[in-house]
């Protein structure tokens, strides 16, 4: 077998060397690149960090945190828990002076509205030194009210709609109208109340008497929260809890309010923190991570220009 001549393997020494030699630098730019990433990354954090290190807060000073309570009361939009998740971080932010709960809600679920009540009276007694006030924009009425009032003070604009202090269960009936179409109910329960309410069926007096029974209990335990939270400021009338609704203007006589306000005039005159933060919840995560990231940065970098350059 001849042997290779000299040039030949001299050659591909040399494109094997050079092949190598880029394969390095390839790693060798994917290990800057990463560091790179890695260097950026704790850069936001450390100026995050240090940002609330220098100011104690999101953009520095003592600041008005603003949690908002908006739409029904239920499972499917979570607005109770939206707002307890919010006044946990509101509470634990160290440079929040006050905290004002923006109420626009119609009501909804007595349970998720009586669990938030309950964890509003467990934050306000682990944090005794922040005040909490609740501001209702156009309307906070029944379950929202029942939120509401866990709050140190309750403020309305002389239009918001207040109270309606009362339970209601509705729903239709059916029976005569599936007895004129000439329509048999055919029902088989285990249980004598088991179908209690069911809308093709004739209403029975005593099942009508176990659901009223419910409805009142319930209703009694929206007083007691009422009465626990207003305590001496609510006025002795009975119609306070018939379920009605009243304006803001009209609500402050009968002690379901304490003043007219806005939530600038109670940051600015009540809480005396004019700065506010806006506590409440994003949609995800990620987003939320990434406006507070944001926030952070544009203050480090005003900070900075602050210091330094004026």
């Amino acid at each position: 077998m001849e042997q290779e001549p000299r040039w030949e393997r001299q050659l591909i020494e040399k494109l094997a060397g050079a092949a190598l030699l880029e394969q390095k630098r390839t790693r060798q730019w994917k290990t800057f690149f990463r560091l790179a990433w890695l260097l950026l990354i704790g850069t936001l954090l450390t100026m995050f960090f240090w940002q609330d290190e220098q100011d104690g807060g999101k953009l520095g000073g003592k600041h008005t945190a603003v949690v908002s309570l908006e739409g029904v009361i239920d499972s499917d939009s979570n607005a109770s828990g939206r707002l307890l998740e919010g006044l946990e971080h509101a509470y634990n932010d160290r440079n929040t002076k006050g905290i004002i709960i923006r109420a626009n809600s119609p009501g909804g679920s007595p349970v998720l509205s009586g669990i938030a009540n309950d964890e509003i009276r467990r934050l306000k007694k682990l944090h005794p030194a922040i005040s909490l006030h609740v501001v209702v924009e156009e309307v906070c009425a029944s379950g929202c009210y029942y939120i509401a009032a866990a709050a140190d003070r309750i403020h309305v604009d002389k239009a918001s709609i207040i109270g309606s202090i009362g339970v209601v269960s509705d729903g239709f009936g059916f029976d005569k109208a599936i007895e004129r179409l000439g329509i048999e109910r055919r029902l088989t329960t285990a249980g004598s109340n088991k179908a209690m309410n069911d809308p093709f069926s004739p209403r029975d007096p005593q099942q009508q008497a176990i659901h009223q029974s419910l409805l009142d209990e319930i209703h009694q335990q929206f007083i007691a929260v009422v009465k626990q939270g207003r305590g001496s400021r609510l006025k002795a009338d009975a119609e306070v809890f018939s379920g009605r609704v009243w304006l803001g203007s009209g609500s402050i006589a009968l002690g379901l309010a304490d003043d007219l306000g806005s939530v600038g005039s109670v940051a600015r005159e009540q809480i005396r923190a004019e700065e506010l933060v806006d506590f409440t919840p994003g949609d995800d995560l990620a987003s939320r991570f990434a406006k507070r990231i944001g926030v952070s940065f544009a203050g480090s970098i005003r900070a900075l220009f602050d210091s330094r350059f004026f």
